[in-house]
């Protein structure tokens, strides 16, 4: 699968040597250990962390965290230094990012770094779960740890054959200096000695000052991938081969919750290069991460088994859900939202202040299901030999793949190995690892043959895990100067915690806490309800999961509120946030705050007012702009992090949409690769511009009525913004907790874009996807 950890050489490699990737597993690295290369492998005892609090941050996630350097760091004896990274790289750089946190501390030469790719092992690296916008928050310290282990070390071993005291010595660009005398040694030679030195205890760490930063907050170091993935060299999971491999496609029940009632494969079996067809059978409810049962055919390319596919003659029983249908579903939806439900906040009193007020405002806004649409849509290979399983695949939670698999398969999950390819997008869908299952389970088919699974892009719309679908219900009653007094929002959405407990009918604290809940208005009354909502479809994490439809109907209704009270907009959104105070989310009924301690991160309204200011200062708000052009505007706390944007939009008399112009303000604490969150927030404005104009499922007769890009669009270079300019608020306080950069900037694009619609041509948006809303 890979090269192997360890190189020897009698001399350290040239400084100009570039990063190399390597993808290692464990039995190999281990193997490694005792070839007699491997000359550097620190570690910590796990035994101090047990007696750790575990309930916030990383502490609160499936095994923590791990700043152990025996899982994260080598040194060969040619002075190249190998970390491995055990977060899944999908686009967002985390596989620059995690290793250059450990060579930043580790006074390692980057040109002198390899990347290696952890295994699917929570127990050996911590967490794995690639999702959340949590990577760096919860590993910038571990990583720290791990790296100015290995520096102390090093040092040691140098004052020791030195002789002289460590105090005297340093590790500096990849060597250990001693200041007296100007000695000065290389990682390589010194990595045998350290290895024998002993583990210095966490409390005993010199943690670099952040000044001293060579690569952290720099921003200067280029993707460790992008080489590859420009020239076509990069391997996602689509494009593992191993030899003997037989390809399959899975025709699945069209219906959640149906099955095959009959199939016939003769004409299947005909089609030159169709091996064999395999029924995979379903799982009982709730869908968790199961596969959906189905036929399977397998042959010796891709193309002879789609068309294996196509010959099949199935009959399905599409079972309970057959008459999902979305416009049905709406309007029920809609009747939900107009009676009362679940109180899940009630801030003074609603009904009273509301009666009260000298005018009362209503809005309903509605956000259909979306798909996730990958370029790359999920893949995964299995293979079982002597047995053990080993997967390969483009997984954002390999632990859960590695325990899905065994279970399945009824092996120890310690007889399961999941390689971790890239991704070529995740946005949620690939935390699912129903692919890799279904590898597994047709590769035991052929008695243990390697059988790779591929989604086509058909597949992946029809049997996804989706964004819900939901419906905003808001109410305000405002004073004689517009300004809201009271404050109502029921939100109606199938919630994500169905997939796994088909009784769930109310949002979990998880998607009330996605900016409906904790809303930090300073409104006095306020009252949140929640009405049941019924799942008929798998619901699953998407990028910035409910905060999409939470922020799309209230930053928009904030907007409508301004132009009721004829008032600038921007001027409105901060007055309705009120002064800079820090709020307990605990105060606003929010139990769950993104899984993070509410003393260290309490909602800072402070911090949600800079960036309104910051990205109207930047993107010259109040400006004159030409007929037909808007500017709209649009706030926002998701992930722990403070993101605001202003939209531009162009209408011609035709009804013709283009965006010249937007602008992102974001405050996420201090960073590690500003440039990385530079891209984060283009690429989440692109999908938020798509996510207003474009994306749709929708239901028929319990079926998903996309097919393919054609009837599932996705925002094209021609409708994307022409100019999109990132504004970073500075947070270099290294010491104070970070934010979220992967999701967050996708929320506030919808409701910004639809409020410039607004100001460009005085027509609201409250449904989504926009469309043909605008053709005259």
């Amino acid at each position: 699968m890979s090269a192997p950890v360890v190189r020897t050489s009698p001399a350290d490699a040239p400084s100009g040597s570039a990063v190399v990737l390597a993808n290692v597993s464990r039995r190999r690295f281990l193997q490694g250990m005792s070839l007699g290369g491997l000359v550097l492998a620190v570690g910590f005892q796990s035994g101090a962390r047990a007696q750790e609090a575990n309930k916030y941050g990383a502490d609160g996630m499936p095994n923590g965290w791990v700043d152990n350097p025996l899982a994260f760091v080598s040194i060969a004896e040619n002075g190249t230094v190998t970390i491995v990274c055990h977060r899944s790289e999908m686009g967002q750089g985390v596989r620059t990012g995690m290793p250059m946190i450990v060579a930043d501390e580790l006074e390692a030469d980057w040109r002198r770094v390899r990347v290696a790719q952890a295994t699917g092992d929570e127990k050996k690296f911590g967490n794995q779960d690639t999702d959340g916008s949590r990577s760096t928050r919860h590993f910038f310290e571990p990583m720290r740890r791990c790296g100015a282990a290995a520096r102390a070390m090093l040092e040691a071993a140098a004052a020791e054959r030195w002789k002289v005291p460590v105090s005297e010595v340093a590790a500096r660009n990849h060597e250990v200096v001693h200041r007296a005398s100007g000695r000065r040694l290389g990682y390589g030679a010194l990595a045998k000695a350290a290895a024998g030195q002993p583990v210095p205890a966490r409390a005993s760490l010199r943690l670099k000052d952040p000044k001293d930063f060579r690569y952290i907050g720099k921003g200067q170091l280029k993707l460790v991938d992008a080489a590859d993935i420009a020239s076509g060299k990069a391997k996602y999971g689509i494009d593992t081969r191993l030899d003997g491999m037989l390809y399959a496609v899975v025709a699945r029940p069209p219906v959640l919750g149906g099955k095959v009632a009959s199939v016939d494969d003769a004409e299947a079996l005909k089609v030159p290069g169709v091996v064999k067809v395999v029924q995979i059978e379903p799982s009982p409810p709730p869908a968790y991460f199961h596969p959906l049962g189905g036929v399977a055919v397998l042959a010796r390319n891709t193309w002879a088994a789609i068309q294996g596919r196509r010959a099949l003659k199935i009959t399905w029983d599409d079972g309970p859900n057959a008459s999902y249908d979305s416009v049905t579903y709406k309007a029920a939806l809609e009747a939900s939202a107009r009676k009362p439900g679940k109180v899940v906040r009630n801030d003074g009193d609603f009904d009273k202040a509301a009666a009260g007020a000298a005018k009362r405002h209503q809005a309903e806004y509605y956000v259909p299901h979306l798909a996730h649409a990958t370029m790359e849509p999920p893949a995964a290979t299995a293979r079982i030999t002597g047995g053990k399983c080993e997967v390969w695949g483009c997984f954002q939670s390999p632990q859960a793949a590695r325990d899905t698999v065994a279970k399945r398969l009824g092996m120890s999950a310690d007889d399961v190995t999941v390689y971790v390819t890239l991704l070529g997008g995740g946005f949620g869908r690939k935390s699912k690892p129903d692919f890799g299952i279904e590898a597994a389970v047709l590769s035991k088919a052929v008695d243990g043959k390697p059988v790779k699974v591929t989604w086509t892009r058909d597949d992946d719309l029809h049997n996804s895990y989706y964004h819900t679908v939901s419906v905003e219900h808001l109410e305000a009653g405002v004073d004689a100067q517009g300004k809201p007094v009271a404050w109502l929002h029921r939100t109606v959405a199938p919630t994500i915690i169905s997939t796994f407990n088909v009784e769930a009918k109310h949002e979990a604290p998880l998607e009330l806490g996605m900016g409906v809940i904790n809303v930090p208005f300073a409104i006095p009354n306020i009252r949140i309800e929640n009405p049941e909502a019924v799942a008929h479809t798998r619901i699953g994490w998407f990028r910035s999961v409910s905060n999409i439809p939470h922020a799309f109907a209230i930053q928009s209704f904030v907007a409508e509120l301004a132009a009721a009270a004829g008032r600038d907009p921007k001027d409105f959104l901060l007055e309705v946030i009120g002064p800079a105070r820090q709020v307990s989310p605990e105060t606003l009924g929010d139990t769950w705050n993104h899984g993070e301690s509410p003393e260290r991160y309490p909602v800072d309204t402070g911090r949600l007012r800079r960036v309104v200011e910051t990205v109207a200062r930047e993107a010259g708000w109040g400006r004159k702009l030409p007929k037909g052009h808007g500017l709209g505007i649009a706030g926002h706390y998701s992930f722990v992090s403070y993101i605001a944007a202003v939209v531009e939009v162009a209408v011609d008399a035709k009804g013709a949409l283009t965006i010249p112009r937007v602008d992102v303000a974001v405050d996420c604490g201090a960073t590690v690769n500003p440039e990385r969150v530079r891209a984060q927030m283009e690429g989440a404005t692109v999908m938020g511009v798509g996510v207003a104009t474009l994306g749709e499922i929708s239901y028929k007769g319990g079926r998903v009525e996309q097919n393919n890009f054609d009837s599932y669009q996705v925002t094209r270079i021609s409708a994307a913004p022409r100019t999109i300019r990132v504004h970073i608020v500075p947070g270099g306080d290294y010491a104070k907790p970070m934010g979220g950069v992967g999701e967050p900037g996708v929320p506030p694009i919808p409701p910004a874009l639809c409020n410039a619609i607004f100001v460009a041509t005085g027509k609201r948006i409250r449904r989504l996807p926009i469309r043909d809303q605008l053709t005259v």
